[in-house]
């Protein structure tokens, strides 16, 4: 079988490529050290228009990320702590890779090419890559020019029964801040043996700036006619369900408020929104997902990726925390919009296989693309 996404380009690395984008620059900086005492670096992406994102080589993750609103200025639209030491002692996720499975896998137990394996629990069932998933490991790290824009490049071995899962799995993410506004993160990965897999990024969105309030009057709109269903441990059931006519269809412009309470199971079952959208699109394209706007400032971000769906979390499980300069976040602060395969993937044959053979390179991609609408209001 071959691997289950061959379309996205892995990019090239070329330090010379920053000659012709002058303006853009990446720079680095130490970000402290990890509990063994390994240095952590930071590095800032910036672009010809003022964006500018941070990365830091520990757990992937995205610290920082500004953008301009319609009268240009700029904020920190993620979520997400000041010093190295709250990402390393809580683990909330925040702008996270994940890995080497993102979602669930239930009780973390499957059967993959007459082996049986059992995970690592995160909780009742394996969420995010088990104990310690892509988000809590120390990444290779290399800044460099593309023509695209500036990149850093990050690269991690996951040993052969790492958290349980079988395999060497050498992975490669590379995040490159584009003169488009755009913020996109490519996925390779190789295995050594049949191994399952599934990678995104966790980062926590709000439009008007982190910290500024809840998200509830941002404007949603995802092109998807499907649903997986789930059941109240939040794990799918193997089911598909039609939007149409349900507090799910944002395939209109629809505020993230307007329905979260409704009293609808997959909503009671997720205390809001917590739930994967399908969207009807060729195996491996590069297409459009979502689109959220915030009214007041204007700004817009859409989703795109290569992936069959997304997991779109509404922040409600986020509990009385302070970020970044002192800011408080609580429920519904920030939304997530995490593109992958669908959840609990390796139980359930009928879904599209996220399985990994040795000779096959796994490709994805997965695109945050910024802009503004001068019109922007709320919609209901």
């Amino acid at each position: 079988m071959k691997c289950f996404s061959t379309t996205a380009i892995f990019l090239a690395l070329a330090v010379s490529a920053l000659a012709e984008t002058p303006t853009a620059t990446i720079t680095s900086a130490p970000f402290g050290k990890t509990d063994d005492g390994a240095p952590i670096t930071i590095y800032t992406l910036r672009n010809a228009s003022g964006m500018e994102a941070r990365i830091m080589d520990f757990g992937g993750v995205i610290v920082s990320l500004k953008v301009p609103d319609r009268k240009g200025a700029f904020a920190d639209v993620v979520l997400g702590y000041d010093a190295v030491d709250r990402y390393l002692s809580e683990r909330h996720f925040y702008g996270a890779i994940l890995g080497r499975y993102a979602g669930r896998i239930g009780a973390g137990k499957f059967d993959l090419e007459g082996g049986h394996y059992q995970l690592n629990t995160y909780g009742r069932d394996m969420l995010h890559g088990g104990y310690r998933g892509f988000d809590r490991v120390l990444w290779k790290s290399e800044a460099a020019g593309t023509k695209e824009g500036p990149t850093v490049k990050l690269t991690y071995l996951s040993k052969d029964g790492e958290e349980g899962f079988p395999g060497n799995l050498t992975v490669n993410a590379v995040y490159t801040l584009t003169a488009k506004n755009e913020l996109r993160l490519d996925f390779t990965a190789t295995t050594d043996k049949p191994t399952v897999i599934n990678f995104s990024n966790h980062s926590y969105f709000n439009l008007a700036g982190q910290g500024e309030g809840n998200i509830l009057a941002h404007v949603l709109q995802m092109n998807a006619g499907k649903v997986l269903v789930i059941n109240d441990g939040r794990l799918p059931t193997g089911e598909t369900r039609d939007v149409a006519g349900t507090p799910l269809d944002f395939r209109k412009p629809t505020a993230i408020g307007a329905r979260i309470d409704a009293d609808f199971d997959q909503i009671t079952f997720a205390h809001g929104y917590d739930n994967y959208w399908i969207f009807d699109k060729k195996p491996g394209e590069l297409a459009l997902m979502a689109r959220v706007v915030e009214p007041k400032s204007g700004r817009v971000m859409e989703v795109l990726s290569t992936e069959p769906g997304l997991q779109f979390y509404a922040g409600v499980n986020i509990e009385d925390d302070t970020g970044k300069g002192g800011k408080a976040y609580t429920v519904h602060s920030a939304f997530c919009m995490e593109a992958g395969h669908y959840p609990d993937s390796p139980n359930h044959p009928e879904f599209p296989t996220t399985e990994l053979k040795p000779g096959d390179t796994f490709h994805s991609t997965i695109i945050y693309r910024f802009s503004t609408d001068k019109d922007a209001v709320a919609e209901k």
